[in-house]
């Protein structure tokens, strides 16, 4: 018993070549074997078709709740001294408060930015295009006019 193709045709029969069996002509070998699958020209004229299996990355529970408090407490330590006043350590108080809320926003951007999502207007992780300047610059005033209101609000409580 024989445990794979072997040339075993002594007889003077048909050799076989290293390869496998010798092309006569259009695909078709000597014992009347055709390729599978289509032609060269058929497969450049045939328009390819990309289609991701893995699934769209997403946030985890685990990675939003921890920012989620901290945006809430941090928000909440800002808005009360500034609401209802409370004396001399209520602008401590509310800068700490501030401080907080600007750190977990910074942790839900890096876990966004590792998940892959972007801040609209600006160009994908990796895409090799760069940011258009009127996006970053209308993101830096948006960010700076808020410094300047909290800023300026706290500076009144004193």
């Amino acid at each position: 018993m024989e445990a794979g193709p072997r040339d075993t045709a002594h007889d003077g029969g048909e050799q076989l070549s290293p390869d496998g069996p010798d092309e006569v002509s259009g695909g078709v070998t000597s014992s009347g074997v055709t390729d599978d699958g289509p032609d060269a020209d058929e497969m450049s004229a045939a328009a390819e078709v990309e289609v991701e299996l893995r699934p769209q990355p997403r946030l985890r529970v685990w990675q939003l709740a921890p920012i989620v408090i901290l945006a809430a407490v941090g928000s909440l330590m800002f808005a009360f001294p500034l609401a209802f006043e409370f004396g001399d350590g209520g602008a401590v108080v509310a800068m700490l408060g501030l401080l907080i809320s600007c750190c977990a926003a910074g942790w839900g951007m890096m876990a966004a930015r590792r998940v892959g999502h972007t801040w609209p207007g600006l160009p994908e992780r990796g895409s090799g295009s760069r940011p258009d300047w009127r996006v970053v610059s209308g993101y830096a005033v948006l960010f700076l006019g808020a410094v300047v209101l909290a800023v300026w609000r706290v500076a009144r409580l004193r």
